[in-house]
């Protein structure tokens, strides 16, 4: 076989690593559930197995098989569906409301969250028009003004749904791109500070996102509130030493540590493998972005490389910001770990995304 139409064996091999580390951490995570009987830990462990991991695994395959140059061919497409989508979860009965917020459409016995495919629709269709435009992504017409406008409806339909955790991840992504396109350094530098205005404005009328900052500065106040769970954290991570208590054997994930199997479970992680598993996760992270990274320098065509450049970014703030909050490095979030924390459509998305970076690897022309 031609070696160009080959996926990338590092990228492979990386990412089937993460995959079965991440199930396997999320089915002792699951475990916490025990102490509500054990239906309710089958019933979690099962979703995430038969309606998550393996349809995961397969359609990541499957759209490894995908030439990725078709996704910029529907791209607009692919983002107006992505927001009608996020529409739909306003309207009445279509819309599930959890933990205060409406960020799940029903779909009978199962929910799906368009916010995450709002996501790869943003990146892809940023991907597609940067590499459209070429050269004029310098210009205010070309450039600045779509970018803004695209960020700009993500964060509105983010916010609507009360979710600023994925409109950052969205936003950070969008710029990556952005700025590997050939932005100019002051348009890069307006973004910026128009995203700081606009996070002033959501700390000033989002109470919850306050709450986080001033518990992020101060951990020890409300221990049984507001800081509870990065207390908890922190405990957990502690707990695990050098070496950790093995596998299975995480103490803070029965009834202590909240959502223990989704934000919280890189805690989990840290307390069954210790300091050096923690490392070795962390560093598989590393490597699987940075591969990415560096594939992107070896594509010849602009939107494959701009692809590459938003997925990869998106995993590493996901990963960067869920391991920081959980360490105390960050204020807390509910950004899922990618690979590991529950979530159908997170984790669905997630593989099919990889997908798209396998089948794009295989055109890198790297040295």
């Amino acid at each position: 076989m031609n070696r160009a139409l080959k996926i990338d064996a590092q990228l492979l091999y990386t990412a089937l690593l993460l995959s079965f580390c991440g199930i396997m951490i999320f089915l002792s995570a699951s475990l916490g559930f025990l102490t509500r009987g054990i239906s309710e830990f089958t019933s979690v462990a099962l979703k995430q197995v038969f309606l998550a991991f393996i349809p995961g695994i397969i359609l990541m395959f499957v759209f490894a098989k995908v030439p990725y140059e078709y996704l910029r061919k529907y791209a607009l497409y692919i983002f107006g569906t992505a927001i009608i989508l996020n529409v739909l979860i306003f309207v009445p009965h279509l819309g599930v409301l959890r933990g205060g917020a409406t960020r799940w459409l029903n779909l009978g016995p199962l929910s799906f969250q368009p916010s995450e495919v709002l996501k790869i629709g943003a990146i892809i269709y940023c991907a597609a028009w940067f590499s459209a435009v070429k050269d004029k992504v310098k210009t205010w017409t070309y450039g600045f003004f779509p970018i803004l406008a695209i960020i700009g409806v993500c964060g509105l339909l983010c916010l609507l749904q009360r979710d600023t955790d994925t409109f950052a991840v969205i936003a950070g992504s969008i710029a990556m791109i952005y700025f590997v396109a050939g932005a100019k350094w002051s348009h890069m530098v307006t973004v910026f500070c128009i995203g700081l205005v606009v996070f002033a404005g959501v700390v000033a009328y989002r109470p919850y996102v306050m709450e986080r900052i001033k518990t992020y500065l101060d951990p020890s106040q409300n221990a049984l509130s507001q800081s509870y769970q990065i207390q908890q954290s922190l405990i957990a991570v502690g707990s695990g030493e050098i070496i950790g208590r093995g596998f299975g054997q995480s103490i803070q994930k029965f009834n202590f540590l909240p959502v223990a199997d989704g934000d919280s479970i890189f805690a989990v992680a840290a307390e069954e493998f210790g300091f050096l598993g923690s490392v070795f996760l962390v560093g598989l992270f590393m490597f699987f972005v940075i591969r990415i990274f560096k594939l992107a320098r070896a594509i010849d065509k602009p939107f494959g490389s701009y692809l590459l450049v938003g997925i990869g970014g998106y995993i590493f703030i996901q990963a960067f910001v869920n391991i920081g909050a959980m360490v105390g490095l960050l204020p807390l979030s509910g950004i899922p770990l990618p690979f590991v924390s529950q979530g159908g459509t997170a984790l669905l998305l997630l593989f099919v995304e990889v997908g798209i970076l396998f089948n794009i690897s295989k055109y890198a022309k790297l040295k």
